[in-house]
């Protein structure tokens, strides 16, 4: 079954735990991609791991949270089709502390990459999106609904990320351009790593989501006719973890 022939979509955070699931399942499924991230030779990478798959692969690196990135994403797509059929922003950073001591820089740090990167990417895209009555994914966070301690910071810029997400689907929906936030519970990968030495915690793999399981939500909900909107989801582990 290929339900994305013919179709374009831009990754950013290709080469992240649910980013590069996403980007698997959609070269699996005959997308063209614009894959973007930070680390050049990793992008390398996937793009050579999907290049036999899609229908074609770009990359893009950059630090998306600069305007720079977002107006090279914009030129790349072009020589993949006459607009952009999904645009997912899988890309995020994560710094633990309380407020009483986290440096105010890890507070700028995840506003930027959480909130101002998907932002003027998605800015950027609009035209392309509009063209072809496209879906917007925004990867938020279960901290997007609800703060724990120690996370302050990153659960205040994944509610911006909610707030923008529904603005923008407030302003785009009567052009046809959906708009879905996806809130996943603790998923397992490299970031999740980090989570769990900030915080003090134990990783266990098993016992959280599996982003190739986020991914199938994702396409899932991408891959429905432009008569239905999927536009809040939720998914945790089945397995609660201990920690």
């Amino acid at each position: 079954m290929s339900r994305f022939a013919d179709r374009v979509a831009v990754v950013a955070g290709a080469t992240g735990a649910i980013g590069g699931a996403v980007a698997r399942s959609l070269a699996g499924e005959g997308a063209s991609l614009l894959l973007l991230g930070r680390d050049e030779a990793r992008l390398r990478e996937v793009e050579a791991e999907l290049d036999e798959g899609a229908a074609a692969v770009r990359t893009v690196a950059g630090d998306l949270t600069g305007q720079r990135a977002a107006e090279a994403a914009g030129a790349a797509v072009e020589s993949l089709g006459d607009g952009v059929d999904l645009l997912v922003h899988a890309a995020g950073a994560f710094r633990a502390g309380p407020v009483e001591s986290a440096p105010a820089e890890d507070l700028d740090l995840q506003f930027a990459v959480n909130v101002r990167a998907p932002y003027l990417l998605t800015r950027r895209l609009l035209p392309v999106l509009r063209t072809r009555r496209g879906l917007v994914v925004f990867v938020n966070s279960t901290a997007g609904l609800g703060a724990g301690a120690g996370s302050a910071a990153y659960a205040a810029s994944k509610h911006a990320l909610r707030a923008v997400a529904d603005g923008l689907r407030a302003e785009v929906n009567a052009d046809g351009v959906r708009v879905l936030s996806v809130y996943p519970g603790r998923t397992r990968g490299r970031m999740q790593q980090e989570v769990c030495r900030s915080l003090g915690q134990r990783y266990d793999a098993e016992r959280f989501l599996d982003p190739v399981d986020v991914a199938a939500a994702i396409v899932d909900a991408a891959a429905l006719p432009p008569s239905a909107e999927v536009y809040d989801l939720r998914l945790r582990p089945a397995s609660k973890p201990r920690l």
